[in-house]
């Protein structure tokens, strides 16, 4: 297997909520030897130097410190989110009923509902407790099957290959245990057990659902690979890779993973967020006080928003535009949208192919159908608050927002290449 690949899946696999995904990222760069800044902190940056800014425990910006002054040459960015649809526990609702365990969901983003029913589920995401006569925050996963959300048998609803409405409050509570259970809360019992602590000293849970079968390589040549989560951490672990072999820039390279784009991206750590434009600033003040630099910077410089996009289906042409219908393995996808869902330009567009010519991958372009609405990433949010040519780009997939979507294996390859390209500029 290849060797890229090969880590893909481990990303994929443990990056199992937004809390392990950004988890994922920071271990993956301090193997490579960046260092951590705190916001609170004064920023000490040397030429060639690499760092990473974490915050609010999900959301991560890493940078490699250019040679060259910043008003010269600006930054080079790439950005992503680590958000995927889910289902998040409600930790209040849990109930013991007939001696079955069972707990609501909240819907997190856009999921395909139907998919994650009659699953072997996973739960893992962020706890809080008490520790050392404080508050401690630690990640939970516990690696194993500990709920599913069962359908109903199709004797006693008829109705369920006719196009069934789930109803999130019913129908979408995840069953734990199906015997009588000791505790009161058999939630915060199976956490408190896993993490060694004591159940009274259980605070706070974020804990999310996931499907607990990994990431594998599918068809008989191998080049298709389906996974949970590929939206968007497909397009994360590209930016990431690619950043990672990036070694002295001319221009500061720069890759932004913003959480929460799934729910509209406003949240502090959110690419309508303060995050990026602070952290632009900063790395322009430890270089220069002149706010003037730091404006010159930003017009020379240029961002790659990368969100997955989506390829042809076979059994369903009718539903995209049939001059703009990406190709699975057929080359990375820029997309465009005259309403600006998308940001790409002319302009920005070929400065992107450019890099597609010179690594020699192919490159597709995507459309919406004019009779259906388009879907947008944060490419537009970016572009519009730092007034930065974005291009909007992505790997075609199948069954976006599905727990198991599809993609290709060349695509990500190739991805991989071109942003190693960029970031060299």
């Amino acid at each position: 297997m290849n060797i890229q690949i090969k880590d893909f899946i481990g990303f994929l696999d443990a990056s199992n909520s937004r809390f392990q995904a950004g988890a994922e990222v920071i271990r993956k760069l301090e193997e490579a030897g960046f260092s951590r800044l705190e916001e609170t902190d004064t920023f000490s940056l040397e030429a060639g130097g690499k760092y990473y800014i974490h915050r609010h425990d999900t959301a991560v910006i890493a940078f490699i410190k250019g040679q060259k002054p910043l008003a010269e040459s600006g930054f080079l960015m790439a950005s992503s989110h680590i958000d995927s649809p889910a289902l998040k526990l409600k930790t209040q609702s849990i109930k013991t009923d007939r001696g079955i365990t069972r707990i609501g969901v909240e819907v997190y983003g856009g999921p395909i509902i139907h998919t994650w029913l009659d699953r072997e589920l996973g739960i893992s995401g962020q706890v809080l407790y008490r520790a050392d006569g404080g508050t401690k925050a630690s990640l939970l996963d516990f690696g194993r099957p500990v709920a599913i959300i069962p359908n109903a048998a199709i004797h006693v609803n008829r109705e369920i290959n006719k196009g069934f409405q789930y109803n999130p409050q019913t129908h979408l509570q995840a069953i734990l245990s199906a015997v009588p259970q000791d505790s009161k809360d058999p939630l915060k019992a199976m956490v408190a057990k896993e993490l060694g602590i004591k159940e009274e000293d259980v605070l706070e849970m974020d804990l999310y659902l996931y499907d607990l079968a990994g990431a594998t390589l599918v068809g008989d040549d191998q080049s298709m690979l389906t996974s949970g989560r590929l939206d968007n951490l497909a397009m994360t672990h590209a930016i990431l890779a690619a950043i990672l072999e990036t070694q002295k820039p001319d221009s500061t390279a720069l890759a932004a993973f913003f959480d929460h784009e799934e729910i509209g991206s406003r949240s502090p750590q959110g690419a309508a967020s303060s995050f990026l434009g602070e952290i632009l600033e900063r790395i322009n003040l430890a270089e220069s006080t002149k706010r003037e630099d730091f404006l010159r910077a930003l017009r020379h410089s240029f961002m790659i928003s990368a969100d997955m996009a989506h390829a042809l289906h076979p059994a369903y042409p009718e539903k995209y535009e049939p001059d703009y219908s990406p190709l699975m393995n057929k080359g990375v996808v820029i997309k465009r949208n005259t309403n600006l869902k998308y940001a790409s330009t002319s302009v920005s567009s070929q400065r992107f192919i450019s890099h597609c010519e010179k690594v020699g991958a192919a490159h597709q372009e995507f459309l919406v159908r004019s009779d259906s609405p388009c879907g947008s990433t944060v490419g537009p949010i970016v572009a519009s608050q730092l007034g930065i040519h974005t291009v909007d780009i992505g790997n075609p997939m199948w069954a976006m927002h599905s727990i198991r979507e599809t993609t290709g294996v060349q695509d990500h390859l190739d991805l991989i290449k071109i942003l190693s390209s960029f970031y060299s500029e």
